[in-house]
């Protein structure tokens, strides 16, 4: 469908004459453009949201559509990734499925705004295939409701016909080549290519709050016409306009009309990951016919969320021993200690001892404390079945089949605590409806054994029965302080099952752990009950972990071993994690599958998240493809992640 853009302006210039509000950085005033990044239509501003904030965005334009995750671990950082489907253009190989792909996007700010607009340098579709391959300079500047931004462009952002000689041709003559090939297979991070053309191209919009709920923008698209994708190009002044419509502050709808040639639509879901469905909110207890303080102690932690195993009093303090699953940080278990004392009127000092799932993070009680004090209460170990069933969505994008592969599936998760240190969880799933039976084409190559790049077979398997997820016994040990204890039996995973032990090196009040796992797994089959196919193997890793504290928090993990392909190598990960357990993080895996070998990437890499939606967290883990090399086993739980929830996060 085609709209003229002058008319489609001219309808909305009058409402330009009213103002209201300084647009900025806000989280209500700025949206993602098509291509997940905070921006106007096609092109990107220096905007940014506060972090902890993302995105979904899902965009349907011509040719291209676009499911894209964006986020922003800081406020000066947003990245993205995007699954694209190219109407039109045939797979390689395949007379009946378009083009899909995947790829990253990033965006950085040099300079918040002041007197001087604020600036910002990003990259579209890193170490990607090169369909959307772009960097760019951008400025944006704010009055009232009106944001002006200001850039040039690179790559597929170099299309204008004003186009002039590229600056960084001044540093270095290298600037002006820009390869037209991808080096090796593709997926590969091309430093040659970044910012060098023969020319750059200046962009320019503007964006529009005529209230909290409805935005203009306008854009000269500098987009390139001429690349892989078949785009088509009606308007010498290649505008494009836009309307966004805010629903409410987590949704938004959007129209625009692209370069005078046909309309597309978006839809947006955006959240405050950093604040929502994950903060605690103290539960002050009656103290109506309550017994003594210790009872009123006892139901203020336990109402909310913190077992009491034990009670000790001494002339000097109380000791308190407690256990907790619910919150994922150490200030939140203060904070609600705190005020459980408060409320029951103890006046002692607490010494405390913090432990989980039988393993013990952290402890101020030594046995003298045990010999100078009067047992005052003793939790008594008991049995416990918690289960609970839920729908979840499983997606599988851009495989060669199709764009869009789905389930819907009754899922139940159990866990029965046999013991304070012995589980048995299980995991089963029923699909209600999916269109998994369409993944048949087979993967591209198999080394150096095959253990992930047969998911297709498993999928497959899905419909119309119950299938075993997990189903497995873990113990937990603490045999000494700091140093503890995980071990395993069953199935660990859809793909595998197996035996094994975990062991970490873990101090509260060091911001490093350091920990070994090994594991004997089994390739389960497609069956997806209890049987095994023939091909088993060792995998181990020794795990350094790390947190940083003050002006750049994040967390990092170093892992070296043998993975289930029998490859060995190093996996790299970076994260930034907030109090409520939102995380979102970037991993890289080198091993010693040669760079032939493994083909598109030359190493494996991707990106993960834990975001809270609707009070539960979902976690997801996207790689560019499904690979056999450097592949890990899924585990359910890991020391660290038991442990680390201990962890203050100032």
């Amino acid at each position: 469908m085609v709209i003229k853009n002058y008319n489609f302006i001219s309808l909305l210039i009058p409402f330009l004459l009213f103002s209201n509000k300084a647009l900025s950085d806000s989280f209500d005033y700025n949206s993602y453009n098509n291509h997940g990044v905070i921006g106007l239509i096609n092109n990107p501003t220096a905007r940014f949201y506060d972090e902890g904030r993302f995105g979904f965005i899902v965009y349907d334009g011509m040719p291209d559509q676009k499911i894209t995750f964006s986020s922003s671990p800081y406020s000066w950082f947003e990245a993205s990734f995007f699954y694209m489907n190219i109407k039109g253009q045939k797979w390689a190989g395949s007379q009946s499925q378009s083009y899909k792909d995947k790829g990253f996007n990033f965006k950085i700010r040099l300079k918040e705004e002041g007197v001087l607009p604020s600036i910002a340098i990003g990259v579209n579709d890193l170490a990607g295939t090169g369909y959307y391959g772009s960097e760019y300079i951008v400025a944006s500047y704010g009055i009232n409701n009106l944001d002006m931004h200001f850039g040039l462009g690179w790559g597929t952002l170099n299309g204008s016909k004003n186009s002039f000689k590229n600056p960084f041709r001044l540093i270095s003559s290298s600037f002006a080549d820009r390869p037209t090939g991808l080096e090796g297979n593709g997926g590969q991070f091309q430093a040659s290519r970044y910012f060098s053309d023969e020319n750059a191209s200046p962009f320019f919009g503007i964006s529009y709050a005529f209230n909290n709920r409805l935005i203009f923008k306008l854009e000269n698209d500098v987009t390139r016409l001429d690349q892989k994708i078949p785009y088509r190009n009606k308007d010498p002044l290649r505008l494009s306009a836009a309307l966004e419509y805010n629903y409410n502050k987590n949704f938004t709808f959007g129209i625009s009309s692209e370069r005078d040639d046909y309309l597309s639509f978006k839809f947006i879901y955006k959240k405050d990951a950093s604040k929502d469905s994950g903060d605690y909110k103290y539960r002050r207890v009656s103290n109506r016919d309550s017994g003594d303080r210790f009872d009123l102690l006892i139901r203020g932690l336990e109402g909310n969320g913190i077992g009491v195993d034990q009670i000790l009093e001494s002339t000097d303090f109380i000791g308190l021993k407690v256990t907790q699953f619910q919150y994922t940080n150490g200030d939140n278990i203060e904070d609600i200690i705190y005020k459980a004392k408060r409320d029951s009127g103890i006046k002692k000092d607490f010494k405390t001892d913090y432990s989980i799932a039988g393993l013990e993070a952290f402890t101020e009680i030594d046995e003298n404390d045990f010999e100078e004090s009067n047992l005052i209460y003793q939790r008594e170990e008991q049995r416990n079945l918690n289960t609970a069933t839920r729908l979840t969505f499983r997606p599988f994008l851009a495989a060669r089949e199709g764009f869009f592969k789905y389930s819907i599936l009754a899922q139940n998760d159990t866990e029965y605590v046999i013991r304070d240190n012995l589980f048995f969880s299980s995991n089963l799933k029923y699909s209600i409806k999916d269109n998994f039976e369409d993944l048949t084409v087979p993967p591209r190559d198999t080394y150096p054994a095959q253990v992930r790049s047969d998911v297709k077979e498993y999928l497959r398997n899905f419909e119309n029965r119950i299938i075993i997820g997990r189903a497995q016994l873990d113990y937990h040990l603490t045999p000494r302080k700091k140093n503890h204890f995980m071990f395993t039996a069953g199935i660990l995973e859809e793909m595998f099952s197996g035996y094994g032990f975990e062991y970490l090196f873990f101090d509260r009040s060091k911001n490093y752990a350091l920990g070994f796992e090994a594991f004997h797994v089994k390739k389960r089959d497609y069956d997806l009950r209890f049987g095994t196919m023939d091909y088993s193997n060792v995998t181990a890793h020794m795990n350094l972990y790390y947190r940083n504290y003050g002006i750049l928090p994040f967390d990092a993990k170093i892992s070296a071993g043998e993975y289930l392909a029998g490859d060995k190598g190093l996996t790299f990960e970076l994260s930034r994690s907030y109090r409520n357990g939102a995380e979102f993080g970037v991993f890289a895996s080198f091993t010693d599958v040669s760079t032939d070998q493994f083909g598109e990437g030359s190493f494996d890499k991707g990106i993960f998240f834990n975001i809270p939606i609707y009070k539960n967290l979902v976690n997801y883990t996207w790689r560019p493809l499904t690979k056999d090399p450097a592949a890990r086993l899924l585990r359910k739980n890991n020391l660290y992640d038991l442990l680390v929830r201990f962890k203050s996060y100032d």
